[in-house]
């Protein structure tokens, strides 16, 4: 009974705390869902949701200390239901072939590849011999063409093209990043190039109200960057429209280098600094003339009127998944001024990330969520312990610096390791460059991009924009300085599937749990660095095309290639946490003693002449049941069914793992052959 009554008495403690696990339950089933090997059929599915309607019911009769069990138990299980309803209903058409022929369709997204080449999506696909239901919804095509008399492409516009297209890749890398789980939920269900220029149909229709909002944001960008030329342009765009075509590969480098990438995405900091000026500027006029200082819910308006600001910034941005998120976590803070409730707090928090893992649940997944909700958690608690210590640590004037300087400490701490996993960098100087950066992004240049928009009707949004200016070019000054400073970067190794969860529970409960007992968090958090640290890599990894082969050698991977296949080298090199790039891992080729045979052409296939039983060959074109030499094959056909390779050497010989296997058999894997 003793130790009843303390657990009864730990229990009881957590009563009040018990809603910021809701979104810790939830994900804890999402993260379930997409680990899983199989789909789960319907009638599984049927049967979760009868389990959840059942835990809720018993929940009620537990007792008050265990009935939290149940309703988690539930949760865990909703978030499985919410990520494979998200997932079936979202279904489209996935091309199962590798495609060349005519492309035609609608333009409704306008970016860049990472080559920099222009690249448009296209919806009302028509491809040239296929059937409609056989036809993917939506591609995405990068134009590599130079020849004269290609159209520019515009929202809504009608175009055509030669193109190659194939489905979506598999991971480049076994338990890599899943390229075709994010196409699904992109709705891409085809991506390619075309070498030839891209011909107009048809002009944008005039009443088309699915772009309206795509037409006056490629608009507003125009505007901006006619104003401000360049990458300062660039990135005016990208943080107002946010339209990234225009900014620089360096840039974009040394932004990444610098650990200011966040600024050009429109995410809660861009979100909360434009809602943090509307709602100061309106106090600030209401407070101007007595009737409204005294008589009006000053506080309730401005924040209406930071929300309708905020609203129509999500709607300018395009609306993309960190932008959302940051829009739901800043409606939920200022819905809480309206009804007088504190704006920052856990809970607000928690129900943010409960919208959004119940309205996108596969965004758990990306780093964005991941980064995002690190950062605001940590911050909030971190502020709220410091406004719950008793005594003045800090004196009243320091302590805007003092905000500014612990809050970039404090995020970028948070988000650190998760950069780290997902990117496999660590920028060393970040904070120093976040101290000379984000305040300017609040005292200057998002001020002046309100009050851009709020002149652009009247033709006066060019002084505001010089002003944005200056502050974007001591920016990305900064990020110039900054990334090239000796040792501004190093690479580190991708962790195991474990370590980023662990890590997450263990932050998560040292925050949300109550008593003493919340440093148990602490352990878990260092297990998981434990198992990053001890982290190993494959010997050997095999592209899923058979055009390049990794080994790994005492100086680092070496590469069968020294051009082509550039994104999956770049991401095995990256993963290994290595920093050299392509052509420097091949001059490593040559030292690799794994017996690892690559054939790379039909000349070389051709010219080969045997190998031993304990070789290794892997080809980039088709091998004929004529060619057999005696050892293993892996040639374009048979890696179609197995995905990439890892192979790593043990006393027994190779162990390999594909793809496949440890993607499991999902819906957006599962392609339809052509017939």
């Amino acid at each position: 009974m003793g130790l009843w009554n303390q657990f009864s008495t730990v229990m009881l403690r957590q009563r009040g705390h018990l809603f910021g696990w809701v979104p810790v339950c939830l994900a804890l089933g999402i993260g379930w869902y997409f680990s899983l090997a199989a789909e789960p059929s319907i009638p599984l599915l049927w049967a979760t949701a009868l389990a959840v309607a059942a835990l809720a019911v018993v929940a009620r009769a537990l007792p008050e200390v265990t009935a939290p069990f149940a309703v988690g138990l539930a949760l865990v299980l909703l978030g499985l239901l919410l990520a494979a309803f998200r997932a079936h209903s979202i279904s489209a058409p996935v091309l199962g072939w590798r495609y060349y022929g005519a492309v035609e369709g609608r333009v409704v997204a306008l970016d860049r590849s990472q080559s920099d080449a222009p690249r448009i999506t296209l919806d009302q696909v028509r491809l040239e011999r296929v059937p409609p239901a056989r036809t993917p919804s939506r591609v995405r095509v990068s134009l590599h063409s130079k020849l004269p008399g290609a159209v520019a492409p515009k929202p809504g516009m009608q175009v055509m093209t030669t193109a190659h297209l194939s489905p979506p890749a598999g991971p480049v890398e076994p338990g890599g990043f899943d390229f075709q789980r994010h196409a699904w939920f992109a709705g891409l269900g085809a991506v390619g190039y075309a070498r030839v220029p891209l011909l107009g149909i048809a002009e944008p229709a005039e009443r088309d109200p699915g772009l309206a909002l795509f037409r006056l944001r490629m608009a507003a960008s125009a505007r901006v960057r006619a104003h401000l030329p360049g990458d300062i342009g660039g990135f005016a765009a990208a943080i107002t429209t946010g339209d990234r075509s225009a900014i620089s590969q360096a840039a974009l480098q040394n932004l990444r280098s610098s650990n200011l990438a966040h600024l050009l995405a429109i995410s809660g900091l861009h979100m909360g600094l434009l809602s943090a000026v509307v709602f100061g500027a309106a106090r600030l006029i209401l407070a101007l003339h007595p009737v409204s200082a005294t008589g009006w819910p000053s506080r309730s308006i401005a924040a209406a009127a930071a929300l309708i600001a905020a609203t129509g910034y999500l709607a300018l941005s395009g609306g993309n998944v960190a932008t959302e998120r940051a829009y739901i976590m800043c409606a939920v803070a200022l819905c809480g001024l309206m009804i007088g409730r504190r704006a920052i707090s856990l809970r607000a928090v928690a129900v943010a990330g409960i919208i959004v893992l119940t309205l996108r649940p596969e965004a758990l997944m990306g780093p964005g969520f991941q980064m995002s909700f690190a950062a605001t958690t940590a911050l909030v608690a971190v502020f709220g312990w410091m406004r719950d210590f008793e005594g003045e640590v800090i004196p009243k004037r320091l302590r805007p610096v003092a905000a500014v300087v612990i809050s970039s400490a404090v995020a970028g701490f948070a988000t650190a390791p998760i950069s780290a996993a997902h990117f496999n960098t660590v920028a060393h100087y970040g904070l120093v460059a976040n101290l000379l950066s984000v305040p300017l992004m609040g005292v200057l240049v998002i001020p002046a991009a309100v009050l851009a928009a709020i002149l652009a009707p009247i033709g006066g949004e060019g002084l505001p924009l010089w002003a944005m200016g200056l502050g974007l070019r001591w920016i990305l000054s900064v990020a110039d300085l900054v990334a090239h400073l000796p040792g501004a970067r190093s690479f580190v190794p991708g962790p195991g599937g474990w370590v980023l969860p662990l890590l997450s529970l263990g932050f998560l409960w040292l925050i949300l749990w109550q008593g003493r007992m919340r440093w148990l968090g602490a352990p878990a958090m260092l297990l998981s660095f434990a198992l990053w640290q001890g982290a190993t890599r494959p010997d050997v990894l095999v592209a899923d095309t058979g055009t390049l082969v990794g080994v790994m050698t005492p100086a680092g991977r070496a590469l069968s290639k020294e051009r082509g296949a550039g994104f999956v080298a770049r991401n095995w090199l990256e993963n290994d946490g290595d920093g050299v790039d392509q052509a420097m891992a091949a001059q490593r080729w040559a030292a690799q003693e794994a017996g690892i045979i690559h054939l790379s052409g039909k000349r070389a296939v051709a010219a080969f002449t045997g190998c031993q039983p304990e070789d290794i060959v892997v080809a980039s074109v088709e091998i004929t049941t004529a060619q057999t030499w005696g050892c293993p094959i892996y040639d374009p056909v048979r890696l179609r069914e197995t995905g990439a390779l890892a192979l790593t050497k043990s006393a027994q010989g190779w162990r390999i793992t594909t793809a496949r296997d440890r993607a499991g058999l999902r819906l957006w894997n599962s392609r339809p052959k052509r017939q």
